[in-house]
């Protein structure tokens, strides 16, 4: 699991003049945002729009990881921002991996 004092629910983030809620971030402990989590409903399908709205977060907090869930499907993927890339990854890695 990921240590629960480095996780913030409900983080506030200003784009584009406009306020924007990120459902979780989980930070490091130097308390840099380290990754974005976006949940859904079960009966939500993950679509392009909703990664569409957590790459919207990351253009202000520009973390390494982005997962969205609906419960039932879950997806991450890594950044890599040296060649402005991201990987799908299998699994969700454990924080000691991160």
């Amino acid at each position: 699991g990921y240590p629960q004092a480095l996780m913030a629910n409900e983080v506030q983030v200003q784009l584009n003049g406009t306020k924007k809620r990120c459902d979780t971030v989980l930070y490091r402990r130097d308390l840099t945002a380290r990754m974005i989590v976006e949940y859904k409903a079960p009966e939500i399908e993950i679509t392009q729009k909703v990664f569409d709205q957590i790459t919207r977060y990351n253009m202000v907090l520009k973390v390494d990881y982005l997962i969205v869930s609906n419960g039932l499907q879950h997806y991450c993927c890594r950044i890599d921002y040296e060649h402005n890339s991201y990987t799908f990854l299998q699994d969700i890695p454990e924080y000691q991996n991160l």
